[in-house]
């Protein structure tokens, strides 16, 4: 038997068959058109399912489950889409829409969930007990794990690290609210933070690696001149990882687990990102001669969206 991951996002939608031991064996994609009525978006995920099974060789009735990462909030238990903004979804009935194409079980997670519930069945974070994974992209997500299952909470909220507050009445978050931790710990704001230093010091590396061009400012691009020593950057840089820092060991007091995972695009900054905010986190810590949790980087990658939704059925 094969799992089905469904990485379900605003702009695409990737589908893989997943082995037992956590292979994919065969991948299709289709883009998401989220403007469309909800009933043709789950219509085009079932039939990527199929051709990704058919592709892989086998038939409907080796499907054992279907599970999908959803970027919003899920309802486990009912299979409902509750609240998915990226694709204004609310109270979708995602599970029993499904199942009008291939009568198997679904499940429905978190895509941050589901990524961190990959890296603990395969990843970095395999073999520990409880695992928080914080994914620093376009937004910060978070999942939490434990003994290998994912935790969402009695909502389905459990793990919005990204909209824990941070800096009271600090900048303004697309959730509503003043002073997320994705309001400092995002690509996008090192990006905002970027491009304020460029219009203070416009010699700034930064401001000469996008070739003059304030519009052209990435994240990539101020972590690789703060690399290089420019000040500039690393205002922006060290004022990023501080922020970071002070998330993690919110997450420490109040729940501390055995590892704490960095992935999401930020995360390719690899050692110069992971060493800056071991070192900084003992500033923070809170009964200083306890242990600290494992600070790790993610290894899956782009897979672990597919291979952590096909483990929710397993």
């Amino acid at each position: 038997m094969v799992y089905i991951g469904i990485d379900l996002g605003g702009t695409n939608i990737a589908v893989g068959v997943v082995s037992e031991a956590g292979s994919i064996l065969s991948e299709t994609s289709a883009k998401t058109l989220a403007e469309r009525p909800y009933q043709e978006v789950i219509r085009d995920m079932a039939a990527c399912v199929m051709k990704a099974v058919t592709k892989a060789g086998l038939t409907e009735a080796d499907i054992a489950s279907i599970g999908i990462g959803i970027p919003g909030v899920a309802q486990g238990d009912s299979g409902v889409v509750f609240n998915c903004t990226n694709l204004g979804w609310i109270n979708v009935p995602l599970r029993a829409e499904m199942q009008k194409y291939i009568n198997k079980p679904v499940f429905l997670d978190n895509d941050a969930n589901v990524a961190a519930l990959a890296e603990s069945y395969f990843g970095v974070s395999a073999g520990y007990k409880s695992s928080v994974m914080i994914t620093l992209g376009t937004g910060v997500g978070g999942g939490i794990v434990i003994n290998g299952r994912p935790w969402a909470g009695a909502h389905g909220r459990g793990g919005e690290i990204g909209h824990m507050t941070l800096v009271p009445d600090g900048a303004p978050c697309t959730c509503g609210n003043n002073g997320c931790v994705e309001r400092y710990c995002s690509a996008t704001a090192l990006i905002r933070t970027a491009k304020q230093e460029c219009y203070s010091f416009p010699d700034t590396a930064i401001l000469k690696k996008a070739g003059g061009d304030i519009n052209r400012v990435n994240a990539k691009l101020v972590i690789d001149a703060a690399k290089e020593g420019d000040a500039s950057a690393l205002r922006v840089f060290n004022s990023f990882v501080k922020y970071l820092a002070m998330t993690i060991n919110d997450i420490t007091a109040f729940f501390d687990p055995d590892i704490i995972v960095l992935g999401g695009g930020v995360s390719y900054a690899g050692d110069f990102l992971l060493n800056n905010v071991a070192a900084l986190l003992p500033r923070y810590q809170m009964f200083k001669a306890l242990p600290i949790p494992k600070l790790a980087l993610a290894k899956l990658g782009n897979e672990a969206g597919i291979v952590g939704a096909a483990m929710l059925g397993k």
